[in-house]
């Protein structure tokens, strides 16, 4: 009997060092996702995840043991059922207990899941007993069909993601660097425009002429303007001051 009660303490000692440690490892990680979540990546969150994980393996282990004691076995009753706050309970508890009544007992020292889910759980053990083995078979080679089906597409998927990566060169050019200096080096300089030769003074090769001293666009078939014909033309139009002063002296006629 004494023995039995020692690896009953051991273990659960055992088991509440672990619940402990797993209760660490659940408070740090949602104290990262709340502190750094701005900062926090997947690999941090998946060390943290693999840390409750090992804790909970770890309890399953020990109660998985057979020097651990069936604890399904075990009744506890309540000592005290009081209204009244326990500072004690509140310490032990990190102040989620406040109170020990007759409210919370059945919640917290219950040995069995609610009623509602312990029928739902019978009724799912009496479902897959009453089920024979050929439905069974049949079932699971069915579920098996529709995994294989899902796991090709995602293969397939897979593969051509993957081709595709391999055969992307880069990103495709859009522009070139050559067709741009050419045609900024056209508009600024000139570079490339060719103009006919022609006789009189005028623009050299090369020059571009602007649109307030060019002539008036020849008919089709007509002779062209050339830029010295357009300077001949303009130092043959007559001058509008001349005909004003003319004009002036023949209205008002000096008197002597």
């Amino acid at each position: 009997m004494q023995r039995e009660e020692k690896h009953f303490e051991m273990t659960l000692d055992a088991v509440v060092q672990r619940l402990n440690d797993l209760k660490l490892a659940v408070l740090s990680m949602i104290q990262k996702l709340e502190m750094e979540y701005m900062d926090i990546n997947w690999p941090t969150f998946l060390d943290n995840f693999a840390i409750i994980s090992s804790h909970l393996t770890s309890l399953t282990k020990i109660l998985a043991k057979e020097q651990c004691p069936p604890l399904r076995n075990r009744t506890v009753l309540p000592l005290l059922v009081s209204m009244d706050r326990d500072e004690t309970l509140v310490n032990i508890t990190e102040g989620r207990v406040p109170v020990f009544s007759h409210d919370i007992v059945p919640d917290y020292l219950r040995t069995r899941p609610d009623p509602i889910t312990e029928q739902k759980m019978q009724q799912n053990e009496q479902k897959a007993a009453n089920l024979t083995n050929e439905a069974a078979m049949k079932q699971v080679t069915q579920y098996n069909k529709v995994v294989s089906h899902v796991l090709d597409m995602v293969s397939k998927a897979r593969e051509e993601w993957e081709i595709e990566s391999s055969s992307r060169t880069g990103i495709q050019q859009t522009s070139s660097m050559t067709d741009t200096q050419l045609l900024v080096a056209t508009v600024g300089m000139g570079k490339g425009l060719q103009y006919k030769a022609n006789y009189g003074p005028g623009p050299g090769p090369g020059m571009m002429v602007p649109p307030s001293i060019r002539g008036p666009t020849p008919p089709m078939g007509g002779p062209s303007m050339s830029p010295g014909n357009v300077q001949q033309q303009l130092g043959k139009a007559p001058s509008a001051v001349k005909t004003n002063i003319k004009s002036a002296n023949q209205v008002h006629p000096f008197s002597r």
